[in-house]
């Protein structure tokens, strides 16, 4: 059985996930990084109908779900034992008004009968505390509010409130609207509004679609992926999380279990690439917004590996006892303690993906010499840090090297520096630049290279694998025609590639062996063997990736490669990228179609 088959539906503000009987089981509010008044993911320890909003037919049989398409909206159908059917219709409110976006905190749920006469029973249970605690319900003419914590929730509905309050069950002889958001009357009847928001969302997400720059093959994942992407990003800051999930595991019984509700500085330069491809130029542009407000307000240079979604620097790690985890998987985590590990890779990542800024004529605000500057600051730590130990890209929480990954971004953050300076005409920065990046260089080769190998390994001095060596061509330090970086792939292949699959790496790390593939590390492999003339390999694995997508078009963290089941937090932005990179990548060009 397929593991995470959730929908999602959102408006760049908020974000709820949705399992395929249309049950609402995760949503965290005001932010994707707050507490989830829906948490049923996470399997709540009050009971297993807690921290949920279940909308169900009597003697459910059968459901089928699926998008609008080309949008974020989400159509669940119901059909009872005796044929009687009905639709659920979920979205999240996003369109523009009066010269500016309106994405409001608000779900939106329309409930329609399509077939004979069938009875519905709603359970709406929101809790607070990471699920401690139930809501506190008052009850109005027309509503309910729901008392959670610091936070209160109204449900207007065009239903009998007595139903819903009571969880009775009730004959749906007509369409029934539900909002819920922020405690405020609404300004008209709760089916105007639904009606409204319906076509003015369905309306903005068709015209954000038309404009999208998208290959030829492989359209409908390239245009789900986009949508997923928009749906993670927290458009008020800029700021994309990892996921828009917290704990579930990298696979059963791992202890794996992180919070990755949060914006990692290394997703940055691949983002931006995903993010060009597509031509979402002004998601592009508050995205880099973001990392530079980050990059920019380091007095030192000094760049931690995460930040929150309104920068927050400080994330605390605890564990959220009244949440047995996704299937019993505990602890929950909220907060991630990454946040003060030392990681040297993210100096290359903001540098390289700020470059954009100095070459894209499509932005309102070009680069200059005073932003140049800044970057070098950042420049001047990776000068120190590239050859000192970290945690490295994988996050090892017990033991550091000189990860030969950290190395190398140290090396394009200083190699980007020197083309920034060649553009603006500032000659001695260029030489300085291009200076350090040949030192580094030299060092890579001579310590990132094992002779009895013969391949690049993880670290310095390491005899062992992994797959951030891959992306050595991606960064512009060395080419598909390079010998070393040829034989590096095949060892990489020979001990990481599990059928069309690829491990991070094999070797045991603080807690064992992975027992997952990363998709992320996939899509690098697709990535390389096109650079090596492999193509028709590269689509066969793609193909294999396309096909481990659950029901809606959606990915998480990794595939346990044995049972063909998605495992980690979800839905993964990183595996959405490189869908998105490696579909450009391999899809034939317009002009090869048309």
């Amino acid at each position: 059985m397929q593991t995470l088959e959730l929908g999602i539906i959102g408006n760049a503000s908020s974000a709820a996930l949705l399992n395929q009987h249309g049950d609402m089981i995760w949503m965290c509010l005001p932010r994707f990084d707050s507490d989830p008044v829906f948490c049923g993911l996470l399997e709540p320890k009050a009971g297993e109908d807690e921290g949920i909003w279940q909308i169900r037919c009597d003697d459910l049989t059968e459901t089928r779900q699926s998008y609008l398409r080309n949008s974020a909206i989400l159509v669940t159908e119901q059909t009872d034992a005796k044929g009687n059917r009905l639709r659920i219709t979920d979205f999240m409110p996003r369109f523009r008004e009066r010269g500016r976006m309106f994405r409001g905190r608000t779900v939106v749920r329309i409930v329609e009968p399509l077939a004979g006469t069938p009875r519905i029973t709603m359970r709406l249970r929101p809790r607070h505390g990471y699920g401690a605690h139930a809501a506190q319900i008052r009850r109005g003419s027309n509503h309910l509010r729901y008392e959670l914590g610091d936070q209160n929730l109204r449900l207007t509905t065009s239903a009998p409130v007595e139903f819903v309050v009571n969880e009775t069950p009730f004959l749906l002889d007509r369409p029934r609207v539900f909002l819920l958001g922020p405690d405020e009357p609404l300004s008209d009847a709760p089916e105007v509004i639904a009606s409204t928001f319906l076509e003015r969302t369905q309306e903005y997400w068709a015209d954000w679609v038309r404009a999208l720059s998208i290959p030829p093959d492989y359209q409908d994942a390239v245009i789900r992926a986009a949508i997923t992407l928009k749906l993670c990003e927290y458009e008020e800051t800029g700021g994309i999380v990892a996921a828009l999930t917290s704990s579930i595991p990298e696979y059963q019984g791992t202890g794996r279990n992180w919070d990755y509700r949060f914006c990692w500085l290394r997703d940055s330069f691949f983002t931006v690439k995903a993010l060009n491809s597509l031509g979402v130029t002004r998601t592009m542009e508050d995205y880099l917004d973001y990392v530079l407000n980050l990059a920019t307000g380091s007095h030192d240079g000094y760049m931690q590996p995460l930040f929150g979604l309104g920068h927050e620097r400080v994330i605390l790690e605890e564990s959220c006892d009244a949440l047995a985890g996704y299937r019993g998987n505990a602890p929950v985590r909220r907060g991630n303690a990454a946040y003060v590990q030392v990681q040297n890779d993210g100096y290359g990542s903001v540098i390289l993906a700020v470059s954009q800024c100095f070459f894209d004529q499509r932005l309102p605000r070009l680069g200059g010499t005073d932003l140049f500057h800044r970057l070098e600051v950042l420049g001047h730590q990776a000068v120190a840090r590239w050859n000192t130990p970290d945690a490295g890209l994988w996050e090892f929480r017990t033991r550091e090297s000189i990860h030969t990954h950290s190395a190398l971004m140290c090396w394009g953050a200083c190699d980007r520096l020197a083309r920034i300076a060649a553009h603006l005409d500032m000659s001695d920065r260029a030489a300085h630049w291009g200076a350090e990046a040949a030192r580094i260089r030299e060092a890579i080769e001579a310590y990132g290279w094992s002779e009895a190998r013969q391949s690049y390994v993880m670290a310095f001095g390491s005899e062992d694998l992994d797959a951030s060596l891959l992306l050595m061509t991606e960064i512009g330090f060395t080419t598909g025609q390079d010998p070393r970086y040829r034989a590096t792939v095949a060892a990489i292949e020979a001990e990481l590639r599990q059928g069309h699959h690829l491990f991070r790496y094999k070797t045991p790390d603080d807690f064992g062996a992975p027992e997952t593939a990363f998709t992320a590390c996939t899509f690098w492999l697709i990535d390389a063997l096109c650079r090596l003339g492999r193509h028709d390999e590269a689509r066969e694995i793609f193909a294999e990736v396309l096909a481990q997508r659950n029901a809606l078009g959606l990915l998480s963290e990794g595939v346990h490669v044995a049972s063909r089941t998605l495992w980690g937090n979800f839905p993964q932005t990183y595996s959405m990228v490189g869908l998105i990179n490696a579909a450009t990548k391999l899809s034939r060009t317009w002009e090869e179609v048309v």
